[in-house]
């Protein structure tokens, strides 16, 4: 499955990365499908920037964007919200009072 991730580069304490398109199964500066952007978290305010045209074929074909990445394609636009999975219902017993 391919994912939507930031890809870290830099020095030791100076770390930025790419947004790049990636198996999933590979580790974090593996072999990349596609360099989307880059995410300069030492700027202030920090640096987000992201091929939109790009992005939106990705996840057209079916990439999934990790939580980070969407946090940040919902700011821009190109997601509508987050989808956050539904939380199980709850396993507590049920007493008198509660009832």
């Amino acid at each position: 499955m391919l994912k939507i991730r930031l890809k870290r580069i830099g020095k030791r304490g100076q770390p930025h990365y790419r947004i790049v398109v990636m198996e999933s199964a590979s580790p974090r500066s593996g072999k990349t499908v596609e360099e989307i952007g880059i995410y300069n978290p030492r700027t202030k305010p920090s640096t987000f920037e992201v091929d939109k045209e790009a992005a939106k074929k990705w996840l057209e074909n079916g990439a999934k964007p990790t939580d980070t990445i969407a946090q940040y394609f919902v700011k821009i636009g190109l997601l509508k919200s987050l989808k956050r999975g539904s939380k199980k219902p709850s396993t507590e017993k049920k007493t008198e009072e509660n009832k």
